[in-house]
């Protein structure tokens, strides 16, 4: 009995010995069926997420137009208003010649307009203009070499480029006046003009008030010439 019993034992033995590898390589197989079907599933979860991927690439490309386009209307609309800024500054640079002009015009203008003037006030520049005629302007008037030099006040060159000269005439008429020690003054752009010499007694009598004048520099020395006469200079004095 105990030899059937050890028997027994060891066919058992031999069979589950056998039955064990058998199983484990069934294990296997169903486990290598079911890997292609778990890699499918995973294919199939990684395919809408790469679609999306690449739909958000697609979407970020498309944008790109879109954003530059963007980019450029803004630069374009930052640049304005410094294009319009430097556009304004060429045109005022351009209209100052323009505006100068006008200005000395409507000056001119302003000077050979007639304004009111009390009777006293004419009788007094018309008596001081009197007494400052020349008898014989030959030997009468002196320049200014004759008198030693000019010594007064210097207009600055760019002052006296802007408003005297030939080119910048005027009429005394209406102008600020005084009488300084028996000499008529007259003011002109902000500077007291002071006749030194007599004025020519062929001059017309009312020359003070109807003819355009201007000063000149000539030979160190300031003098006013009347457009009517151009070849006479009677010196002047200049002072603030």
């Amino acid at each position: 009995m105990k030899a059937i019993g050890i028997i027994s034992t060891a066919a058992l033995s031999l069979l589950l010995g056998i039955a064990a590898p058998a199983y484990a390589q069934q294990e296997q197989q169903n486990e290598k069926q079911d890997h292609p079907a778990q890699q499918q599933d995973k294919q199939k979860q990684a395919k809408p997420e790469q679609q999306h991927a690449k739909q958000q690439q697609q979407s970020q490309h498309a944008q790109q137009p879109q954003k530059q386009g963007q980019n450029k209307q803004t630069q374009q609309h930052a640049q304005q208003p410094q294009k319009q800024g430097q556009n304004r500054q060429t045109q005022q640079h351009a209209q100052q010649p323009q505006k100068q002009e006008q200005n000395r015009q409507t000056q001119q203008q302003r000077g050979n307009q007639h304004p009111q003037r009390t009777q006293e006030q004419q009788r007094v520049q018309q008596s001081a203009w009197q007494q400052h005629r020349a008898h014989n302007w030959q030997s009468d008037h002196r320049s200014w070499q004759q008198r030693g030099g000019y010594n007064g006040y210097r207009i600055p060159d760019d002052r006296f480029r802007g408003y005297f000269g030939p080119d910048h005439g005027f009429r005394i008429y209406g102008l600020p006046f005084l009488v300084v020690g028996g000499y008529p003054r007259f003011q002109y752009q902000g500077y007291w003009i002071s006749l030194i010499d007599p004025w020519p007694e062929y001059w017309g009598n009312d020359w003070y008030d109807n003819d355009d004048v201007y000063v000149a520099y000539v030979d160190n020395g300031y003098y006013l010439y009347n457009r009517r006469y151009p070849n006479v200079g009677i010196a002047i004095s200049i002072s603030m």
